[in-house]
């Protein structure tokens, strides 16, 4: 049977009149974008703030729920938990209670994927976690929060697990951005490299911002998995982004370390793929993007 929402998932719901969101967490790095993103393309959209009174009065309609801790969980463990799974509780037994909720999306992360060090990590992996390795509060909090989704979310929540997500050089976060913050750096001082704190051997799965959002959207109006990876599906290697950069951006960059980590999984997309047609960029290409928009390109 093929879903009444098909068409308009094969055109990336570019309108979207007539439907409203709630974004928890607008204020954020994700939030941010699909506030702007929804508002563009038609819809009506409610940005609670965070210390939003109770009990909010407005139909939630399709709620996405952005609020969260990312580098700084271990110094505020207690937000963490907050923001994970406490706040969650509330907005989801407040949106079924009153009947104004049309779906959830919880945005997880595919850090949970982290101690399977080998293969590939899809939706149904089991999760191996351990409550005494400290890195592990953020593991657990998320995996909560996905599970009161699971188990409370009337089949209207679904999770969303994002890896590292990325748009450019302005981003406040990440190893990515702050890496092109340098290049760019080096590039205007006329520098031919820089030092970075590093291996060449960490590999990362980076996902557009914009993909993200689109992806988001997606999940929260077609959606019919408990579970959607949102990545790009490949690791991309320091080695090879260092690489990258020197041919395209004209800088070398030098490791400073040579720590060899374990091997990580390569994250199934293929669900949010084949469902919900949705299509990621390749780093790379987003990158030539960036630089086209900087400064112009230039080629090896």
């Amino acid at each position: 049977m093929v879903s009444e929402q098909a068409p308009l998932v094969a055109q990336g719901l570019r309108d979207l009149q007539g439907l409203r969101f709630t974004v928890v967490g607008a204020a954020g790095f994700v939030g941010a974008r699909l506030c702007a993103t929804l508002q563009a393309r038609g819809a009506q959209v409610w940005a609670p703030a965070r210390r939003e009174p109770w009990p909010w009065q407005v139909p939630l309609g399709h709620v996405i729920y952005c609020a969260g801790l990312t580098a700084d969980f271990l110094a505020r463990p207690f937000d963490t938990v907050e923001a994970h799974v406490s706040h969650l509780a509330q907005v989801l037994q407040h949106g079924l209670e009153r009947g104004s909720l049309e779906s959830l999306v919880y945005l997880s992360s595919t850090r949970l994927y982290d101690s399977q060090v080998t293969g590939v990590a899809n939706e149904t992996a089991v999760l191996p976690l351990d409550p005494a390795n400290p890195r592990h509060l953020y593991d657990f909090s998320k995996g909560l929060g996905e599970s009161l989704c699971h188990v409370a979310g009337q089949g209207r929540a679904r999770v969303a697990r994002l890896a590292c997500v990325y748009e450019g050089p302005q981003d406040t976060d990440g190893f990515l951005p702050a890496l092109l913050r340098q290049v760019l750096a080096a590039r205007s001082a006329g520098v031919a490299g820089v030092d970075v704190s590093s291996s060449p051997h960490f590999a990362r799965d980076y996902v557009h911002l914009d993909d993200v959002v689109d992806a988001l959207i997606r999940i929260a109006v077609s959606g019919r998995q408990p579970v959607y990876n949102v990545a790009s599906g490949a690791n991309v290697s320091n080695a090879d982004l260092f690489e990258y950069l020197a041919c395209r951006w004209g800088c070398e960059v030098q490791p400073l370390l040579q720590t060899v980590p374990s091997s990580a999984p390569q994250v199934d997309i293929e669900r949010l793929c084949s469902e919900l047609h949705w299509r990621p960029r390749a780093l790379f290409d987003a990158l030539d993007d960036v630089l086209e928009s900087c400064q112009g390109a230039r080629a090896c």
